[in-house]
């Protein structure tokens, strides 16, 4: 795994993501030094739009995610939509050079893109077969008996591919020769995953880390590679040392602005859809267009939130919170669209320009869901250090949530974002939010 700006990034990932870019420069490069007629500064231009734009269609669509390799399905999903998105950007690769010898020569970019991420994406394939993208890791069983949760780390190594336990280790008889050097390097050992709270001495742990073998705690080894924390173990005392918590003013002045930067950016582009949905509703069934309901904000204020109206009017005419179902009978036939699509979530846009909300963080839930689910699950509190969210992490890493466990596993992801947030954190939830509008991911 490779730390960026404090989030666990996969490196086979990144190197991926570096390849596409390295590769569409190149290609573009070089179809237009063949076809011939465009400078040099226009044409290079060109390239590194290309490239840049890449990385981020392709985090748009999926195609850095682990499950994109091995199903040949998603991958030419990723890749026809990613078409469609550099078709809409090919009007600003004209404006990079406004040379008509350019524009006469954009069919390069369509070209030299799907040509780079096919060949990115078989080199990557061949080589994660051959096992040169797998890392080997030893696990250490200590002294008094302790041991990892070997269930627990096959599930996130199997999630990931990128890991393989190749050693067992016993330290029963001499800690000192479970954790050679030299014997770990012999075996090709990245790391070793310790117990959590396993007390080595710094005379165990110096040799190792002089010799480029890493040392994780079990917990925080699942931690980067699952991308979410493990609740029921946190420590205490963990929310003081989160990123949430040590937001300094630049970060929070340049979030603040850009959350208004794209609110206004939002609401300017979408101002005919957002008239013709409100048109939709409104001869589609009977009630308000605008549907507002109590959600609970920062530090625990309850603020009104807004929304397109999906479902009928007299939706909880019982008057109890009730948790949205698949099929839900509630739902309109607009409501249904504008739900898949996430058209009802525009709305919100207003919440985050009047403060109460940002772009990105953890969704604000009801005040009767928040009371309920706080007495059954262990730091649920911890969400509210930050503003909530249109989109966050839990969002484009897990599914509509309809119970306790789904708010369980919700709530690692949240408390993931809070203790590791950052803007470039935020760049990549942002990103992955248009994977799941084109998708249509978890929608309900």
């Amino acid at each position: 795994m490779t730390s960026l700006f404090g989030h666990s990034v996969r490196s086979d990932l990144l190197l991926l993501y570096v390849a596409d870019a390295l590769i569409c420069f190149l290609a573009v490069s070089a179809l237009l030094a063949w076809q011939g007629g465009v400078p040099v500064e226009q044409g290079g231009a060109l390239a590194v739009g290309t490239a840049g734009a890449a990385g981020l269609i392709g985090g748009a669509t999926g195609l850095y995610r682990p499950e994109a390799f091995g199903r040949l399905r998603q991958l030419l999903a990723g890749l026809a939509v990613g078409c469609l998105l550099l078709l809409v950007l090919l009007p600003v690769f004209a404006l990079l050079g406004p040379g008509e010898a350019l524009r006469g020569h954009l069919s390069a970019v369509p070209v030299a893109f799907v040509g780079a991420l096919v060949t990115t994406r078989l080199g990557f394939t061949a080589a994660r077969r051959r096992g040169m993208l797998r890392r080997r890791l030893a696990v250490l069983r200590m002294p008094e008996g302790t041991a990892p949760d070997f269930v627990r780390l096959n599930a996130a190594i199997a999630r990931q591919g990128s890991f393989v336990v190749a050693l067992k280790l016993d330290a029963d008889a001499r800690l000192e020769g479970a954790l050679d050097p030299a014997r770990l390097r012999a075996e090709r050992i990245w790391g070793v995953i310790l117990p959590d709270g396993a007390a080595l001495p710094a005379a165990l742990r110096q040799p190792c880390t002089e010799a480029g073998i890493r040392l994780l705690e079990e917990t925080t080894f699942i931690e980067h590679q699952l991308a979410r924390v493990d609740v029921e173990r946190l420590r205490e005392g963990w929310l003081a040392r989160s990123n949430a918590l040590r937001e300094g003013r630049p970060e929070a002045a340049a979030r603040r602005g850009l959350d208004i930067l794209l609110g206004a950016t939002l609401v300017l582009a979408t101002l005919p859809l957002l008239l013709l949905t409100a048109l939709a509703i409104k001869l589609d069934s009977p009630g308000p267009v605008f549907y507002r309901q109590e959600r609970v904000g920062r530090g625990g204020r309850v603020f009104m939130l807004f929304k397109f109206r999906s479902m009928v009017a007299d939706a909880e005419k019982a008057g109890a919170p009730v948790w949205a179902s698949k099929r839900d009978t509630r739902v309109t036939r607009v409501g249904r669209f504008i739900r898949l699509t996430r058209i009802d979530e525009i709305p919100q846009v207003l919440n985050v320009l009047r403060g109460d909300m940002a772009f990105v963080g953890p969704r604000p839930e009801r005040p009767a869901f928040v009371e309920k689910l706080a007495g059954l699950i262990p730091h649920y509190g911890d969400r509210a250090v930050v503003k909530p969210g249109i989109t966050g992490w839990a969002q484009v890493n897990f599914p509509y949530g309809a119970s306790v466990e789904d708010a369980r596993m919700k709530l690692a992801y949240d408390l993931y974002y809070v203790r590791r947030r950052s803007l470039f954190l935020d760049l990549l939830i942002l990103v992955a939010t248009v994977r799941v509008v084109l998708f249509q991911e978890g929608s309900r």
